[in-house]
């Protein structure tokens, strides 16, 4: 039997900041919450991948301080630069960019990174052989 990744499950500093930031910039909705151990459990889902991926977020967590080098994040994949140069214009509003768009060699392609409010990075990816598009793209053999 081979498992399947089915969910991330994070505490939260600030529950309403994180799904407030879900939902705005990854498109995400919430699919269930229920009370449960003293606290509110939320689950979130892209729309279409509520029965193969999500997060389950919970209050309690500590604020995740990262360093300017680390890029431990969560991948989203959009469907074309402009929405990469959109999110990155919006969140550089906000104060949350912490990664300006760039381009590296293929596989990583151009992309940008925002932290959320519990301090995670979240990049969002064009030109990656994941996500739209990506039928196209070879995955690079290991080496």
């Amino acid at each position: 039997m081979q498992p399947n990744l089915t969910h991330l499950a994070l505490h939260v500093p600030d529950l309403d900041a994180c799904i407030a930031f879900y939902e705005r910039f990854c498109g995400m909705r919430i699919i269930h919450q229920r009370e449960g151990k003293g606290s509110r459990i939320v689950w979130m889902a892209e729309p279409g991948k509520e029965h193969s991926f999500i997060f389950v977020i919970m209050p309690g967590g500590e604020l995740r301080h990262l360093a300017d080098d680390d890029y431990s994040h969560f991948g989203f994949a959009v469907s074309s630069r402009e929405e990469i140069d959109l999110i990155a214009q919006e969140a550089r509003a906000i104060g949350c960019l912490v990664w300006a768009p760039r381009d590296e060699p293929y596989p990583v392609g151009y992309y940008c990174g925002l932290r959320d409010p519990a301090g995670n990075y979240v990049e969002f990816s064009y030109g990656q052989p994941l996500g739209p598009g990506s039928e196209a793209m070879p995955i690079p053999p290991s080496t």
